[in-house]
């Protein structure tokens, strides 16, 4: 087990380290210039010179990138180049609106998916589990934009249960408006993604309820919804937290999108905002942030995979 994590956790720091350059060198193709910007149009080249110069523009690229992650490995995410504020302090105030965000998005997806894949492959054959597996593609081919516009006309403007945008200005220290503000756009995530997420349960149930310990169980009396409770879910489980490695990206890319939708303050919102300002500073370590967020939450899925499947602790 520690040499897999060992191994693991190299491969984890090789991404990091190609997600970073490849973040730092897309970022560099981009059309327009800072230094510019912050000018303005009525200044001049001599000026925007001298702020390229200010900012370490003007060096070569390399001596950027060795730069930029340099301060990352002593903590520094480094500022902004328009506002001149700390990257890594502005990450974590937008992580406060977006990590809830994610972590509740996630938690109806898996409470949607769980119970209606199961029961989706329990009811096979049936039109109760054919209703199921169209709604789920359905839903699953449901645009998160168009999802959230639906809910925010059914919740918030015809029965005016949750509010439509916007989220409480003194934050977290109003947990309850916070979260309120919050489960409208977890929901149009969560209903997206529980339907992707339905699907894999419901064909992992399947093999489960095809495996000769399942049927065994239910030849000695018990009924096929017992036996698949008492001995196929730990194989159901491992499938589900596989694939939920996967849905982390899909939620974050989701967050993106609904934040707009939403106007809420988290870091998709302001990621959206520094590209069209061509803060570059701020773009890189947003998309580091998140870059390495996903590859964590795959490492960490891999370990939790690794240790609870015996085929693989037998195979290392």
């Amino acid at each position: 087990m520690v040499r897999y994590a060992l191994t693991r956790a190299a491969l984890l720091a090789l991404g990091l380290v190609v997600a970073s350059v490849l973040i730092f060198a897309t970022l560099r193709v981009l059309p327009g210039d800072v230094a510019q910007m912050i000018v303005g149009t009525e200044g001049t080249a001599a000026q925007a010179a001298r702020i390229r110069a200010e900012l370490g523009l003007d060096q070569p690229l390399i001596a950027q990138y060795l730069s930029w992650t340099g301060g990352i490995m002593r903590g520094d995410f480094g500022d902004s180049l328009l506002t001149g504020s700390p990257v890594l302090g502005e990450l974590a105030d937008k992580a406060r609106v977006t990590l809830p965000l994610g972590l509740l998005a996630l938690a109806i997806a898996v409470v949607i998916a769980v119970p209606f894949g199961v029961l989706a492959a329990l009811r096979r054959g049936r039109p109760s589990g054919a209703a199921i597996g169209v709604a789920s593609q359905i839903l699953a081919a449901v645009p998160v934009v168009w999802a959230g516009m639906m809910l925010v006309v059914v919740f918030a403007i015809a029965l005016g249960w949750l509010p439509a945008q916007g989220f409480p200005r003194g934050g977290w220290r109003h947990p309850g408006a916070a979260l309120e503000s919050l489960l409208l756009p977890a929901i149009t995530i969560g209903v997206v993604e529980g339907a992707l997420l339905m699907r894999f349960v419901r064909s992992a149930t399947l093999t489960a309820l095809g495996q000769d310990f399942v049927r065994t169980a239910a030849a000695k009396g018990l009924t096929r919804t017992r036996a698949l409770l008492q001995h196929g879910l730990p194989s159901v489980g491992l499938s589900v937290i596989t694939v939920l490695g996967v849905q982390i990206a899909g939620i974050l890319v989701g967050a993106v999108v609904v934040e707009q939708l939403f106007n809420l303050p988290g870091i998709g919102r302001m990621l959206v905002a520094d590209v069209g300002s061509r803060d570059l500073v701020k773009v890189q370590g947003e998309l580091l942030v998140l870059t390495g967020f996903v590859l964590v939450v795959g490492f960490v899925v891999d370990l939790v995979h690794h240790a609870l499947d015996p085929r693989q602790r037998e195979a290392s």
